[in-house]
């Protein structure tokens, strides 16, 4: 379960992230924009930072995850379309030539910090 790992750089991150002037400053909610062929599992990676973020400025923060589809644009007729189904060929042309466009995100959006 790589989750758990991606949860504790998510916490590292956010934790990195809360301004040195706010007192007693805790995490509300993180944003993220993960995608399709990032292969994470939304409801894993939640439940390993649910585990990872206690004692932290982190606990009790909501993980918001936006899942990004996958996109590909055609090289050869610059066709571009969203991938539903494992078949990578254009559905246009039919040629194999694709790039993706989207679909291999995971970035973290925002973080709300408040101070307690």
């Amino acid at each position: 379960m790589h989750e758990m790992g991606i949860a504790m750089e998510i916490i590292d991150i956010a934790i990195s992230s809360i301004p040195d002037n706010v007192k007693n400053a805790c995490v509300e909610k993180i944003n993220l924009k993960v995608g399709k062929l990032a292969a994470i599992v939304p409801d894993s990676l939640r439940f390993c930072f649910d585990i990872v973020s206690k004692d932290t400025p982190l606990a009790g923060a909501k993980l918001n995850i936006e899942e990004i589809p996958v996109v590909a644009r055609c090289k050869e007729c610059d066709f571009k379309w969203t991938i539903n189904t494992p078949v990578f060929k254009c559905k246009k042309c039919k040629s194999g030539l694709i790039d993706i466009v989207s679909g291999r995100e995971l970035d973290i959006i925002s973080i709300e910090v408040v101070e307690e």
